[in-house]
């Protein structure tokens, strides 16, 4: 591979870029909302509040382990307010609610915990379809009191990528795929979890891969589903049934990156809710129950020009162009090094321990499912790659703006990829493989300045702190394989 980025061009990148973006981008613009475009100020939100007679608004934000935090207002205080404060603190939980202990926060953070400003973003306003009043719920930017972006939240650091790509004129297209299972309803964490009964009154027992009976078994809740997406206007395509037991996916049609990633975080949240009203869980944990293949979040991704629109992944003839192979070159670089943006918990690492179809390693070839960067077979217009590695697990608005980083630094850095891989590529040498742990992958991002640079310095310090807090309270649990095979061997 050809050296990174030269980091003082990255620097000088970084300081050129705009401070804000407007709150509604293009791609929210062109939404329509039951035959209207979506709002793109506060008084066409106004409008569709009204003509929806909305008296709650959830009022949401989502911090760095992709968890919906926020407030719900009436609908009076909500436009009386048009905002509201919530302490910074709450961006930087871990999953487990806690704040991390870690002396280098209170030099990135501060000891006072001020409070941030949130603003609503009139273009993500959607309903609630399952709620009992009119409802909507809104995602919200976080600033600071001088009008500044709270430069770790995540939607902010997903904005900052995107902001470079627009300086260079280029703009990213992302078509996430997301797995997940649907699991019979658990509430003792000791005990294993199973695939919920279907129609037919029996779980499934045997793997039933693109099965349509399978999916038929769970009707009546993918009816609800469907039928939420479409209220809510989040453009998923497909529906199928994976490899494992009472596992599926949801293909989401591509288009603008941060559209994709509010998307995500809404179906999330619509998912589980779903589930519930059906008695079962819906989880989107990367490794649920053994014995299963673990769930992944792949993303499909390529980059247009703004003003023509063209494929900057293929030259005229419809070859594949030197920006493409950067970008897979950017990907091979740097992937390893965001590990731990794409597999965020101890629990990740189960899913690429090897076998059914989990990448491990950033090898990359065409129509080939045993590479982490998979180029699937497409006519020159629509060429793009699959970025294989992200785990359902992640916050879509990290792993969204940490594989375009990748990409990006690729593209700037002019960085050759490794030689396409025509064969399986399991098994292959340490030179691609993937860390395997999550305190292993925290620490490789150190490894990556420029990447910290693009990212911002603020963020990755305090993810980092999240994770390694995260990891030390994962040590204080003895599961019960230790119980198993050491109560009475050792």
């Amino acid at each position: 591979m050809k050296p990174s980025t030269d980091p003082e061009s990255l620097r000088t990148a970084l300081a050129d870029a705009p401070a804000a973006v407007p709150a509604a981008s293009p791609a929210h613009a062109d939404a329509a909302v039951e035959g209207q475009a979506a709002p793109r100020d506060f008084p066409q939100l106004e409008a569709w509040l009204n003509q929806r007679r909305i008296t709650e608004i959830e009022c949401l934000v989502p911090d760095l382990t992709g968890v919906a935090r926020g407030k719900i207002l009436p609908r009076s205080k909500f436009t009386k307010d048009r905002g509201m404060r919530l302490p910074e603190s709450i961006i930087g939980l871990t999953v487990t609610g806690n704040w991390p202990e870690d002396e280098s926060l209170s030099q990135l953070i501060g000891d006072i915990d001020r409070d941030m400003h949130l603003v609503p973003d009139p273009a993500t306003v959607r309903p609630v379809p399952w709620a009992a009043d009119p409802t909507a719920q809104v995602i919200h930017d976080c600033h600071f009191r001088d009008g500044r972006e709270v430069d770790y939240a995540p939607r902010n650091v997903l904005k900052r990528v995107l902001r470079l790509y627009e300086q260079r004129g280029w703009e990213p297209v992302v078509a996430p795929e997301i797995e997940f299972y649907l699991v019979a309803k658990n509430t003792d964490p000791d005990q294993p979890l199973h695939p919920p009964l279907g129609r037919s009154g029996r779980a499934e027992t045997s793997r039933q891969h693109y099965s349509i009976d399978a999916v038929n078994e769970f009707d009546p809740l993918f009816e609800d589903i469907y039928d939420y997406c479409e209220a809510m206007e989040l453009d998923v395509d497909t529906l199928i049934h994976e490899v494992g037991a009472g596992q599926m996916e949801i293909n989401f049609l591509h288009g603008d990156a941060l559209d994709l990633a509010d998307k995500v975080f809404f179906f999330k949240r619509t998912l589980r809710e779903a589930a519930l009203r059906h008695n079962m869980y819906a989880t989107f944990m990367a490794k649920p129950m053994a014995g299963e293949p673990g769930s992944a979040m792949h993303v499909h991704q390529s980059v247009v020009d703004r003003v023509t629109r063209r494929n900057l992944f293929s030259h005229p003839d419809g070859s594949p162009s030197p920006a493409f192979l950067h970008y897979i070159g950017g990907l091979q670089k740097y992937v390893p090094h965001v590990m731990s943006l794409f597999a965020p918990y101890v629990n990740s690492y189960r899913r690429l321990a090897g076998g059914d179809a989990a990448p491990t390693n950033v090898e990359w070839g065409t129509d080939n499912r045993t590479v982490g960067i998979r180029v699937p077979e497409s006519n020159p217009q629509n060429r793009r790659l699959e970025n294989r590695v992200v785990g359902a697990d992640a916050n879509p608005y990290v792993a969204l703006a940490a594989t375009l980083a990748c990409g990006y630094l690729g593209m700037v850095g002019r960085i050759e990829p490794l030689p396409e891989v025509t064969t399986r590529a399991d098994g292959r040498g340490p030179a691609t493989a993937l860390a395997q742990s999550l305190s292993e992958a925290v620490r490789l991002l150190d490894d990556a300045p420029e990447m910290e640079e693009l990212l911002g310095r603020r963020f990755c310090g305090i993810y980092k702190a999240v994770k390694t807090s995260e990891h030390a309270e994962f040590l204080k649990v003895i599961s019960p394989w230790e119980r198993e095979h050491l109560l009475q061997h050792v």
